[in-house]
């Protein structure tokens, strides 16, 4: 998961973010957060025959900034040549699912503006909920808020609840 943290990074935000942050990136640095944060989330991880492509988690909405929005989607990665393949749907699917299991009702998910992904928020049927600011790499960045007040749209499209 970490490689592909790293890596999807380095693919999606080249020419967003600073070069100089992207090339400081460590998979092992990443590992270690991974280790230590990921049993507090949902994830889900998607593989090839040569192993893991893509990963996406979530859990509850951390700001409490949107009223009626009690789900997150904190991260979904796919390497790029995996990527418009249905991977990045199923991956959201299954979070979706697991939240709503878990007693979430809606979701949301923060995207950098100038990335490209947030078309596929957008095709998910995401609404733009708001703007943000990020600081990565000592440089602002403004982030997209997208949600879904309701789960069950995220899955039920496929006949699944």
């Amino acid at each position: 998961m970490a490689e592909v943290h790293v890596r999807s990074w380095r693919t999606t935000y080249r020419g967003i973010v600073s070069e100089e942050y992207l090339d400081s990136l460590e998979i092992e640095e990443r590992e270690n957060r991974w280790r230590s944060g990921i049993s507090h989330t949902e994830a889900f991880v998607a593989e090839d025959l040569e192993g893991i492509v893509g990963f996406a988690n979530g859990g509850q909405e951390r700001s409490g900034n949107y009223p009626g929005y009690d789900g997150e989607l904190y991260a979904i990665y796919l390497l790029k040549e995996c990527q418009g393949q249905g991977a990045g749907h199923e991956l959201v699917r299954q979070v979706a699912i697991a939240l709503n299991k878990a007693g979430f009702h809606s979701l949301l998910v923060r995207v950098l503006r100038n990335n490209p992904s947030r078309y596929f928020y957008e095709a998910l049927g995401g609404v733009r909920l708001g703007a943000e600011s990020i600081e990565i790499g000592g440089e602002f960045h403004e982030e997209w808020v997208y949600g879904w007040p309701e789960l069950n749209v995220l899955y039920e499209k496929r006949g699944e609840n």
